[in-house]
C-alpha cells in the first residue's frame, strides 16, 4: 500500500537523518531534503504529509545541524586557546616559581626555599633534611608576619649531595605550634597543554598546572 510506503520512508528518513546529522552537517541536511522529496513524492493522496509534520522535520533537522556546527566552531575555538595558552607558557620557560612543596634548591652553594604563615609567628624555624629525614642544619628566622616569606642557606659547609635535600618548618606563637604551608623553589623548563590546562614542567621533575604557582622569583 502507498500509505505503507510511505511510513517506511518517514521511517528512513529519521533514522538516516540523525545518523548523518552526528557525523557531517552538510551531508545530514542534503540527505534529508533528498528523503523529504521522496516522501512527498510517495505519499498518499487521500492522506497527504500534515504541514505541522513537515515544518516539525525541518525543525528538527535545523536544530541537529545547528547544535553540530556550534561544536565545531567551539572546539576550534578551544584549539586555538590551548595554543594561545602554550604560546604565553613558553614566556615562563627558564624563571623560577615557587609552588607547594619542600624540596629544597640549591646552587652557587647557597639553598632557597620559602614558606606561608596563616597568622603572625613568635619565632619560626627552618630544618634542613636528608631525603631520609637527617636533619643536616638548622635556621632560626624569629618572629614573622603573615603571609609568605623567603629563606636562604649557607650550603657550603655541606659536603653531602645537595640533589635530594629536603626541609621543613616550624612556627610557633609564644607555645601555639602553627600551621605553615612549605614553598619550593623551581625553574620551568617546558610549557604543553593537557585537557584545556596549561601544564608546566619544572626542574626539580614536577609537571603542574599553571594555577598552582604560588609567585614568580
Amino acid at each position: 500500500m502507498i500509505l505503507s510506503a510511505t511510513n517506511a520512508v518517514t521511517t528512513t528518513t529519521d533514522a538516516s537523518t540523525k545518523a548523518n546529522a552526528a557525523s557531517d552537517p552538510s551531508a545530514a541536511q542534503d540527505r534529508f531534503l533528498k528523503l523529504l522529496v521522496a516522501q512527498l513524492n510517495n505519499q498518499d493522496p487521500m492522506n497527504p504529509l500534515d504541514n505541522a509534520q513537515m515544518t516539525s522535520q525541518i525543525a528538527q533537522i535545523n536544530t541537529v545541524t545547528g547544535i553540530q556546527q556550534l561544536n565545531q566552531t567551539m572546539q576550534s575555538m578551544a584549539s586555538q586557546f590551548n595554543s594561545l595558552q602554550v604560546m604565553q607558557g613558553t614566556a615562563l620557560v627558564g624563571r623560577s616559581v615557587l609552588t607547594e612543596g619542600s624540596s629544597l634548591a640549591v646552587a652557587d652553594k647557597t639553598g632557597k626555599g620559602g614558606f606561608e604563615l596563616g597568622s603572625a609567628a613568635t619565632n619560626v624555624k627552618i630544618e634542613v633534611t636528608t631525603a631520609g629525614g637527617q636533619v643536616v642544619d638548622t635556621i632560626d628566622l624569629g618572629a614573622k608576619a603573615a603571609g609568605r616569606h623567603a629563606f636562604d642557606w649557607d650550603a657550603s659547609k655541606y659536603t653531602g649531595s645537595t640533589d635530594a635535600l629536603q626541609f621543613r618548618v616550624t612556627a610557633v606563637n609564644g607555645s601555639t605550634k602553627l600551621d605553615s604551608t612549605p614553598l619550593s623553589l623551581s625553574k620551568v623548563t617546558a610549557a604543553g597543554a593537557e585537557d584545556g590546562q596549561l601544564v608546566l614542567s619544572l626542574s626539580n621533575g614536577k609537571t603542574i598546572n599553571y594555577s598552582q604557582i604560588k609567585a614568580l622569583v
